[in-house]
């Protein structure tokens, strides 16, 4: 009987230590899926260089790892709940890992472009089933603090990425920002194989199948909608109003074909759901809200605070560093307040922090600009925590991966959002279309409209995630 408890208790011990792992690879795939997202951008000038080309074209090298990563996102996430998540996963991280290689070693532009096409596709893969396996793997205790360790990577990846960039860029050339993937990514693919739980067969008639018209309408509607919030270097044209409307008629298509669909890539009925709807709604506006601390940031720094490069990467690091201190413990708050508590606290937090930046006195210098970015960080990672807890815990085995995907394409739609309106706002605010070139209060009346629309967007997400939580208690009360 002795035995038979020791056995047991260390069964229990190693199956601990393996979600441990487990988590470790999960962070690893998502830090280097967000780093991707933003560690190329630092480099366009140096590749236009490298390359002898314009900035329309070497944008793409950014808009098409966009493009990939956000218009397959929801697709991949699917076909994961279908056919398996782990093989997927550890697939990703293959494709992830090999297009790394090939971007470093690109002796063309195109090249490199189609290499970070399929880097995107990895990234898709890697980001849509790292929330779909926390749900999988780790008690409903526990999700809390495992969200907040992912929402960390995540945003430790996409707020270092410039800052490393530059580095990487200064001390071993561009090449540097694509071949730092590989360590990272073989890493990823070990703890993936050895720790993460086989996949559980489908019973053959729970296999339903394969949404393929909805797979295309979707693909090309948010492919319509990332090259409208990419293309054109900040102007607006015919060009981007034409694809606006091709992906507003997208979207319109799209939502005909899933609830005609036997097998709908999205069940619609789940935006029935007021915890999923408002966190997805929520996600779409702090992304963008973050997305311009990313674009204004630097430009305040430099041309308002007169930093040099080396300081004002150092003052960047405050958001990473926050993130990174921050993270877990959002999480644990979240196991011991509840979810949706802590949602609506992180968007006060966030929203607090805007509308400092809002109102920043010149006199405080860099101390008036770094402690709104902590206050803003920190707000972020309990909200990420928060928001991904709720949605995820409430959600069938089966729509894991689906949902997860949606999750992530909710920010990244924010973050291409925020990097097009918001960018435009701050130019507009700014009275100039050459950044270089504006006067020094130019740039910070730019930075304080620019804030102050962002905690109007705050405080809209922080209604939505109100109401959200008013409709889903009274719905507890009705169903009791």
């Amino acid at each position: 009987m002795m035995a038979r408890h020791d056995q047991t208790a260390t069964a229990g011990v190693e199956r601990a230590l393996s979600v441990r792992w487990a988590l470790a690879g999960l962070s690893v795939t998502t830090l280097l899926a967000s780093l991707a997202t933003s560690i190329a951008t630092i480099a366009l000038p140096t590749l236009e260089q490298a390359f002898g080309a314009s900035f329309q074209q070497v944008q793409w090298i950014v808009v098409a790892y966009l493009l990939a990563s956000t218009t397959l996102i929801v697709s991949v996430g699917r076909i994961g709940d279908m056919v398996g998540r782990r093989w997927l996963l550890l697939a990703g991280i293959v494709l992830f890992t090999a297009a790394s290689l090939l971007c470093g070693a690109a002796p063309t532009l195109w090249l490199l472009i189609a290499a970070r096409a399929a880097q995107g596709l990895g990234a898709a893969v890697m980001m849509a089933l790292a929330m779909a396996f926390v749900g999988q793997m780790v008690p409903k205790a526990q999700t809390g603090s495992a969200m907040g360790l992912l929402g960390t990577m995540s945003a430790i990846g996409t707020a270092l990425g410039p800052s490393l960039g530059g580095v990487l860029i200064a001390g071993f050339g561009w090449r540097a920002i694509f071949l730092i993937n590989l360590p990272l990514g073989v890493l990823a693919l070990f703890l993936a194989r050895r720790h993460l739980p086989a996949d559980r067969a489908a019973p053959v008639a729970d296999r339903a199948g394969f949404d393929h018209v909805g797979t295309l309408l979707l693909a090309l509607t948010l492919g319509a909608y990332a090259l409208a919030m990419t293309i054109g270097r900040g102007g607006f044209g015919a060009l981007n109003a034409a694809l606006l409307l091709a992906a507003a008629v997208g979207v319109g298509l799209f939502v005909r074909a899933e609830a005609r669909a036997a097998s709908p890539l999205i069940r619609l009925g789940m935006f029935r759901n007021p915890t999923l709807s408002a966190g997805l709604a929520a996600g779409v506006l702090v992304s963008a809200v973050m997305m311009a601390t990313l674009v204004v940031g630097p430009f305040y720094l430099a041309h308002f605070l007169a930093l040099d490069t080396a300081r004002v990467g150092f003052v960047l690091s405050a958001g990473p560093l926050t993130a990174a201190l921050a993270g877990v413990p959002a999480g644990r708050l979240v196991d011991r307040f509840g979810a949706r508590r802590s949602v609506v606290l992180g968007l006060v937090g966030i929203g607090t922090g805007c509308g400092l930046l809002s109102v920043i006195p010149a006199a405080l210098g860099v101390a008036g600009y770094v402690g709104p970015i902590v206050i803003i960080t920190t707000g972020y990672a309990l909200f990420q925590a928060a928001n991904n807890t709720a949605i995820m815990t409430g959600i069938a085995a089966d729509q894991r991966g689906a949902v997860s995907g949606m999750l992530n394409l909710s920010r990244n739609l924010g973050l291409i959002t925020g990097a097009s309106v918001m960018g435009a706002v701050f130019a507009l605010a700014s009275r100039t279309t050459d950044m270089t070139a504006a006067r020094p209060e130019a740039i910070a009346d730019g930075m304080r409209i620019t804030f102050a629309l962002a905690t109007v967007l705050i405080g809209i997400a922080l209604i939505v995630a109100i109401r959200s939580r008013v409709a889903s208690l009274g719905g507890a009360r009705s169903d009791s």
